[in-house]
């Protein structure tokens, strides 16, 4: 686990990474406004999480999913039900417990913090990207993006592991969401769900975070121009699934957590 605070502008942002696969999530907020908030949070990271919250003197009011995860049980239903934040998730998304659906361009105001729903389906039919601006800038220009599964460092969120059989016209699909990623200016960071070692791609760097412009220039993934020939490429070398994929995907729909399964 590695943090830090941008201070000067009085928003917090700390990275969570879990190496046993590849996962990572992220806390940050306004401080101004003491409202704090999770994305992609994983089960094993919960009291870390809450823990550094109270550090930073702000309660967590929001827990962002870009989508249902497959190859780790979510933090989620355990950080809600000890904070009372507010679950939001991709309004396509088929789950069994109460949350706020999020559709493309949708707006969720921490404070001074602004997130901005980013429709990128591919990885999974429903998933979203989060677009973030610090008001205490002088601006709501984009300062980062949360990328979950679609836009990764060196690659590309792999589009079978939600397609029920047919992972083609998911591939086509992460090529339009991954452009519109590639719409937002060179300048914004750029923070993945996974880094190298995770099974949810295929060639990711072991650094895990980066930028627009560098992804521009460098990801492997990006070199195709068309629509086909990127979603024939994406569909060689996939990895093997997850260990326990149905089990965990399950477990992520129901909204329970661990000690209520």
């Amino acid at each position: 686990m590695t943090g830090y605070t941008l201070g000067w502008s009085e928003m917090i942002l700390r990275p969570f990474l879990y190496d046993d696969t590849a996962c990572a999530s992220y806390l940050f907020g306004c401080l101004t406004h003491s409202q704090l908030a999770v994305v992609d949070p994983h089960v094993e990271f919960v009291e870390t999480y809450l823990e550094a919250a109270d550090r930073a003197g702000s309660p967590i009011a929001a827990v962002f999913e870009t989508h249902v995860q497959a190859d780790h049980v979510s933090g989620l239903p355990t950080l809600v039900e000890a904070t009372g934040a507010t679950a939001y998730l991709p309004a396509a998304a088929r789950l069994e417990f109460e949350h706020v659906g999020l559709a493309d361009g949708e707006v969720v105001e921490l404070g001074n913090t602004v997130v901005r729903a980013l429709a990128t389906p591919g990885h999974a039919p429903a998933h979203l990207a989060f677009v973030v601006a610090d008001r205490r800038r002088g601006t709501d220009e984009p300062w980062l993006v949360f990328t979950g599964d679609s836009l990764l460092v060196g690659d590309v969120g792999r589009p079978d592991l939600h397609s029920a059989g047919e992972p083609a016209p998911l591939a086509r699909e992460q090529f339009r969401s991954v452009a519109r990623l590639l719409e937002l200016p060179d300048h914004v960071v750029v923070y993945p769900s996974h880094y190298g070692g995770s099974v949810c791609g295929r060639a990711l760097s072991a650094n895990p975070f980066s930028s627009i412009g560098f992804e521009r220039r460098h990801n492997r993934a990006l070199v195709h121009a068309d629509e086909e020939s990127f979603a024939r490429a994406l569909l060689e070398d996939v990895p093997p699934p997850p260990a326990d994929q149905a089990a965990i995907v399950a477990a992520n729909r129901s909204g329970l957590s661990p000690a209520r399964r």
